[in-house]
Order: C-alpha cells, then structure tokens, then sequence
C-alpha cells in the first residue's frame, strides 16, 4: 500500500551517534542544542525570532496568550483543520466563531473573516490546509485595517512561501508543527516565528514556567504565567539531524504536487485546489475534490494505494457546539474532498500509477 503519510526520519547511521551523544552528555533538558536548532530553523525559515516548543499545539496556545486573547473575547477561526488548531482556542476560555472557507482552496475566507469581526474578536486563527498558502495579501490588509493579530497555523506548509518568503515571515505569528508525520518531524516538537523581539523575549520565558533560562533561580522573578512548554536537546538533535537535510524531505513533496497539478488537470470527477497569486505550496498533502468520494476512495485501494479525507470538519464536534453556524462552502467542500500520497516516499513509478488509477475513473 503507496501511504498516505509517513514518518521520515534519518538513517540509524546518521541519527543515533548524534544522538548518543547527547543522551549521555549529562545535560538533556533545554540547552545549548535547543539554541542550535533553533538558529538553524531561523537560517531556514529566513527570521531570527524562533522559539522552539514541545508541541505545535504549544506554540499555538503561546500566540494566543501573546494576543491577549482570555475568556469572553472571540477568535475567528478555520473548521477545515487538526483539531488542536481549534481546542486550543478552549484554553483561553474564549469563543470561537467559524468563518467559511474558500471553496477553490480550502483555506479560511478573508472575506468572510472581515463580516464576523466584531468588538470582541481578539485573534484571527489561519492554516495554511495541506500546504496550500491561505490568502495572505488579504489577511495582511485585514491585519492592518482592524488591528487583530493574524496567527498563522503553517503546521502543514514548512517550506512554503509566499512573495518568494517562507511562511514564518508575514505575521505577527506563525506556528510550526514537527510532530511525527509533518514534513519534518523531531517525533514531537513546534516552533513560533515571530515579528517582533518583544513577543519573542515574552514566549521564551512563558514556555519555562515563566522564569529566565539566563538566569539562576535565585535571581528570577516570574512576571508571566509560564507553562512546561520548552523543547528538550534530544528532540532539538533529531531536529539538527533533520535540518541538516531538509531539502530531502520537503523537495519532494513539492516536486509531486507539481507533478499532479500538471497530470490530473481537465480529469473527470476531478476538480484542482487554486492557488493564490504570488504563493507557493509545500503539499504536505495533495488534495483533491472528487465526486463520489466513497467509490473513488475504494477504487485507489483496490490498486494499494491510500487516499482519505483525513481531516473532520471541526464545526460538528460537541465541544464546539455554541458556535454552531451556516458554512455554505465547507458544506460542500468536505463531502468532495479526498487525499492522495503526496510525499517524499512516493516514488516517479508510483505518481505515475497514482495518475493513471485516477485518469482511468471509478
């Protein structure tokens, strides 16, 4: 069976001596191997405000207090996303308030973003779905123009850009994810790229219990709120290890979704996601709107090869019951829409079969 999605990680050879060597140095909590992978993040991402974290959902939940977002505001938001994007919001005790998505992409509707903004909404909450760079000339004036802080959820799009920028560079936040099957893993980890050093200084002492790695204990004094939110230097090393030969792992995700954009184009049944001017996509998945998903679905298994929808729209999960509301869009988008391997193990031999199971219908 050709996966859906994979787990890469460096060959033993490469990864354990590294490793080894820093299981058995004495020091595996937060230290001098975090500062590394996260100055090597920031070379790659092009912005020197990065502030590793144990989990994307942490660094979300970081942006969040950051915003000043607390109980009673509201934080407009995407329901075509992982569900943490969202329960996450539930930590701050605010409301979320369901914006449509654009039907041609997936991603949340500025438009329909600005018609929910009222005096209440303290964030914006944006994904960038399956890799595919959400409108951002649209929210970056939405950003201006109403003063609320942009978080950008780019868990499934490292490496895109937009304006020949990585994501990690246009808003005032934006969150990465290396949990074990994104495009790089560190088998659990995130990062927030930052604007400004002031909410960069800020979340390094709110993912330490708010005390100041600089300083000892003795001359601390905790002025935020902190969590146990920090990276550790063994997850930071698999992270080295993975930067080191980032390009192996998000080239062909790029190169596949290239590949499908060009092979599945004027297909029956099939209708290609859009891309926005001047964006391009890092494919963590390649998404497809089809009819009759069931059948097509079951056809590419018949073959061995692993298409599925993935992801539940997060608008009909109890927990997210009083803020229930019409989303004309998603209601037709996610019964059309399905995933096809996309990644770095996929083989030439293997799009090509993909390409033509499709073409010959289901």
């Amino acid at each position: 069976m050709i996966s859906l999605v994979k787990t890469g990680l460096p060959t033993s050879d490469v990864l354990m001596p590294a490793l080894e060597k820093v299981l058995y140095s004495g020091y595996i909590a937060q230290g001098t191997v975090v500062d590394e992978f996260e100055n090597l993040f920031s070379d790659y991402i092009g912005n020197k405000f990065s502030v590793s974290v144990n989990s994307g959902t942490a660094a979300l939940h970081i942006a969040l207090i950051l915003a000043d977002v607390k109980e009673g505001d509201e934080v407009i938001s995407t329901p075509l996303t992982a569900e943490p994007t969202n329960t996450v919001i539930g930590q701050t005790g605010a409301k979320i308030v369901w914006a449509d998505i654009d039907s041609c992409t997936g991603n949340i509707c500025p438009k329909d973003v600005e018609r929910k903004i009222t005096s209440k909404t303290k964030a914006i909450m944006t994904v960038d779905y399956a890799g595919i760079p959400i409108d951002i000339a649209s929210f970056k004036k939405i950003e201006k123009r109403y003063k609320i802080p942009i978080i950008e959820d780019a868990a499934h799009a490292l490496g895109a850009k937009f304006s020949n920028k990585k994501l990690g560079n246009h808003f005032r936040f934006t969150t990465f994810s290396f949990q074990a099957i994104k495009h790089m893993t560190t088998v659990d980890g995130g990062m927030i790229c930052f604007r400004d050093k002031e909410d960069y200084e800020k979340a390094k002492l709110i993912r330490w219990f708010g005390l100041d790695k600089k300083k000892t204990r003795q001359d601390n004094d905790i002025t935020v709120q902190g969590y146990k939110y920090h990276m550790n230097n063994v997850n930071a090393q698999i992270g080295i290890t993975q930067l080191n030969r980032i390009h192996e792992l998000v080239d062909p995700y790029i190169e596949n979704g290239k590949y499908y954009d060009e092979e599945l184009k004027g297909v029956e049944g099939v209708e290609l996601l859009k891309y926005y001017p001047n964006s391009e996509p890092s494919y963590w998945l390649y998404t497809l709107k089809v009819e009759n998903r069931g059948r097509f679905i079951s056809k590419l298994a018949e073959h061995g090869i692993m298409a599925s929808e993935l992801h539940k729209r997060n608008d009909i999960h109890s927990i997210f019951s009083n803020s229930k509301t019409v989303l004309p869009n998603l209601d037709v988008f996610s019964k059309k829409m399905v995933h096809i391997p996309c990644g770095w193990w996929v083989t030439n031999e293997e799009r090509q079969k993909i390409v033509n199971v499709i073409k010959n219908g289901w």
